[in-house]
């Protein structure tokens, strides 16, 4: 459970070890809510914009930029193309 790194549950099998986590997670929660405690947004429930911020040592900036060039295309889209 991505939301709380910190949780595991073993169980015999797949099933059963995600029923059990599960129901770990819906006691965490409620624990952390009667402690008022912020509870972490499911990722289900995110939205996304589409934006990606990084920073990359010029050499790689400008490689990458080459490359695009190269190819055809925009450096958005030839990074995009190569994360996928």
């Amino acid at each position: 459970c991505a939301e709380f790194p910190g949780l595991s549950y073993l169980a015999k099998t797949p099933e059963r070890a995600l029923k059990n986590m599960m129901k770990l997670v819906e006691e965490v929660v409620e624990d952390m809510q009667a402690n008022g405690e912020e509870v972490p947004e499911p990722l289900s429930e995110k939205t996304y914009s589409g934006k990606v911020m990084a920073r990359l040592p010029p050499e790689q900036h400008g490689s990458l930029g080459k490359e695009s060039a190269e190819s055809g295309v925009s450096l958005n889209r030839y990074v995009s193309s190569k994360l996928s």
